[in-house]
């Protein structure tokens, strides 16, 4: 089951995948396992992974995942529910990573990332919550990095809510499921 968690800055998303992965865990008597692909590039990164731990408590084990996504999802067992957090950040790693390409080859290589992880999704038999941030509510952005950045994002929430069982908008704290097909 693949659950897509969507939801702008400080929206509440990551705490309300942690409680589903959390609540599923219990039921389901199995471990939960967080993979992350945040990097702590500054101290401000670091405070923000430091209060996402806290905010988390003991019990989870962690899979650190900035790059190599679709390579560590090959490796995961139906003993484990996971959260992934967060795709946006993964997506940003992978454009860093060409940051001295054109903006084609930047194109090309996010899109081909993008291709594999999904591939490796649907091929995988786990129980995932996947989170990302919704950043295309906005205006359109200034600067063609970040406006290729931003259209990648698109890209990739789309495929992955295309593929998910179920996709949930959370803004202000609130959760509201906009796709449902588990039955």
């Amino acid at each position: 089951m693949i659950h897509f968690v969507l939801g702008g800055a400080r929206s509440g998303k990551s705490r309300f995948a942690e409680q589903q992965i959390s609540a599923l865990a219990e039921k389901q008597g199995k471990q939960a396992v967080y993979i992350a692909t945040a990097t702590a590039i500054d101290t401000e990164m670091g405070s923000r992974i430091s209060q996402h731990q806290r905010d988390r408590g003991d019990g989870w084990q962690l899979i650190e995942c900035p790059l190599a996504l679709a390579e560590t999802l090959t490796d995961l067992d139906n003993n484990n529910v996971y959260l992934l957090d967060c795709l946006t950040l993964w997506l940003n790693n992978q454009l860093y990573n060409v940051h001295e390409a054109s903006s084609t080859e930047q194109g090309q290589h996010l899109q081909s990332k993008i291709d594999i992880l999904t591939a490796q999704l649907t091929a995988i038999d786990v129980d995932i919550v996947i989170v990302s941030n919704e950043i295309g509510l906005g205006v359109v952005p200034m600067g063609e990095s970040t406006r290729l950045y931003v259209d990648y994002c698109g890209w990739l929430n789309q495929k992955i809510a295309e593929i998910s069982d179920k996709v949930t908008l959370v803004t202000a704290g609130i959760p509201l499921c906009i796709k449902s097909i588990i039955e």
